[in-house]
């Protein structure tokens, strides 16, 4: 290890972030020491520094919870990971728990999310717990094409849309709804698809719109120029003429917008699935009774089980969900001209910083 390594902090609430060095030290018997490859810049991320959503660790703290890398050095009771290359999981359950032993670990009490609960990713190096780690064939990454930094995005874009999907219960043949594509939205329409569904992706950026059309929406409808009843219609229209149900529709709420969950419930039909996937800390005006009188349901889905990161990653690796092209990579020095660019909505990919010499 030729430099230091370096953790790029968040001192305040929209201070630009500053790099600081900082010694790993000896991982705990649990935990590892991975040597970070990528980190992916999330929707999240920048809730905590431009909006002032308040993170568990007290600042300073590193953001960046998307995170691939190779284990460079393992406690005691996990030598198994040494060299391996790794995805580490957005959202890290103990395991141990009542919650994680009925099989409910994205409520686990203990949980630990890096950059919330402990340091983040966005730095050259990150010790974390070592359970739950999805390992990466590097074989299978090379012939593929892809590259282990890409795959970062995977502990969270791709994941909890999978999560959710899984969750809401998509099936061959089921009228999907995707609001807002960019980022978790764009892998949830491939996703859907995966399983079986027919996905209607809706947006306010028609490059989007048009890119997601070649990877699994049947339908793209730009919200920019559509009323919510005008959306509902066509949606409507659209299920008739392909002999869709005109009832069940499962609705994915991935904008993270106040104007996106007000146009996503209001898309809530007779026996609807609504998916609430993207996070804001706005409050918005609905008439709950819709879900009694539609006997309809609504779910919130945080982040994704470990165990079901070697499935989302398979889809990856075969193809079926497309990583690559969704992602541009930048030099971690540029992380405040990223989180700029990201926050103004000018980038059209997921950001992924990757740490340089």
């Amino acid at each position: 290890m030729s430099a230091k390594p370096v953790r790029w902090m968040m001192t305040e609430v929209g201070k630009p972030l500053v790099p600081m060095e900082f010694d790993i030290g000896t991982p705990a018997p649990d935990e590892v020491v991975v040597e970070i490859s990528g980190c992916g810049v999330c929707h999240t991320d920048l809730g905590y520094y431009y909006d002032g959503v308040r993170t568990k660790h007290e600042l300073p703290l590193t953001l960046g919870h998307e995170i691939s890398g190779h284990v460079i050095d393992t406690g005691a009771d996990c030598l198994w990971y040494a060299d391996r290359a790794v995805i580490i999981p957005a959202v890290i359950p103990c395991g141990r728990c009542d919650a994680c032993l009925r099989g409910k670990a994205t409520i686990c009490p203990n949980q630990k999310m890096p950059g919330n609960d402990i340091h983040g990713g966005f730095a050259t190096h990150i010790t974390v717990p070592a359970r739950g780690l999805c390992v990466v064939d590097e074989h299978r990454l090379a012939a593929a094409g892809i590259e282990l930094a890409d795959l970062s995005v995977i502990a969270d874009a791709v994941t909890t849309p999978y999560q959710a999907v899984v969750q809401a219960g998509v099936t061959k043949g089921d009228l999907v709804i995707v609001n807002g594509i960019g980022g978790v939205g764009g892998y949830a329409v491939q996703i859907a698809a995966t399983f079986g569904g027919i996905v209607v992706a809706v947006d306010v950026n028609e490059d989007k719109l048009a890119a997601i059309a070649k990877q699994g929406a049947t339908l793209t409808l730009n919200a920019k120029q559509m009323t919510p009843r005008d959306i509902k219609a066509a949606i409507n229209v659209f299920a008739k003429q392909n002999g869709l149900r005109q009832t069940e529709w499962i609705i994915f709420e991935c904008s993270g917008t106040r104007a996106g969950q007000e146009t996503a419930f209001s898309l809530i039909n007779h026996g609807a699935t609504l998916a609430v996937v993207g996070f804001t800390m706005d409050k918005i005006e609905v008439r709950l009774s819709n879900l009694m009188a539609f006997h309809a349901r609504a779910i919130g889905n945080w982040g994704c089980p470990p165990e079901l990161y070697p499935d989302a990653l398979e889809l990856v690796m075969n193809g079926r969900v497309k990583v690559a092209q969704f992602v541009e990579k930048h030099p971690l020095s540029e992380i405040n001209q990223v989180f700029e660019a990201a926050h103004a909505g000018a980038l059209k990919r997921r950001a992924v910083l990757v740490p340089t010499p």
